[in-house]
């Protein structure tokens, strides 16, 4: 439907809401945002990410690999780190959940972080901790509250 005569319709009291929610629907065609994350060694942090995030490995090779968790992908992709191809580092992602509390004690027994990295209640409306990968990305869990 057309942006036009979804507004035209809108107009008409009986069809407003459900109009609107078709309307709505329809503008936009995203499906999900995965983060490529540069890397120096694929097979090296997909092992960390295993370990430390609880993150698998889902596909991939040398120089491209996905890794997964509860249907949330991040992407690796292998530079060389030369004037050229520069690893550069310094990405940052934030992974929004629903209930921070056991994903914080699993990521301090997996040795992630430590105990003290849980930031509650930030003056931006929440709970969150971070920690940077093996290339220096930056990697944080956010609840908003």
């Amino acid at each position: 439907m057309k942006k036009k005569k979804c507004y035209q319709m809108l107009k008409k009291p009986e069809f407003a809401v459900s109009v609107f929610y078709f309307c709505s629907m329809t503008v936009s065609n995203f499906l999900q945002i995965e983060p490529v994350l540069p890397s120096q060694d694929i097979q090296r942090d997909v092992k960390w990410h295993e370990k430390y995030t609880g993150f698998q490995y889902k596909f991939g090779d040398d120089m491209y690999a996905g890794v997964e968790r509860d249907g949330l992908y991040i992407h690796l992709q292998w530079h060389a780190d030369t004037k050229e191809d520069p690893l550069l580092g310094g990405s940052v992602i934030k992974i929004f959940v629903k209930d921070i509390q056991p994903l914080f004690e699993e990521f301090v027994k997996r040795g992630t972080i430590t105990k003290d990295k849980l930031r509650k209640n930030t003056p931006w409306g929440t709970h969150e901790f971070g920690f940077y990968d093996l290339n220096k990305n930056a990697i944080f869990v956010v609840q908003d509250v």
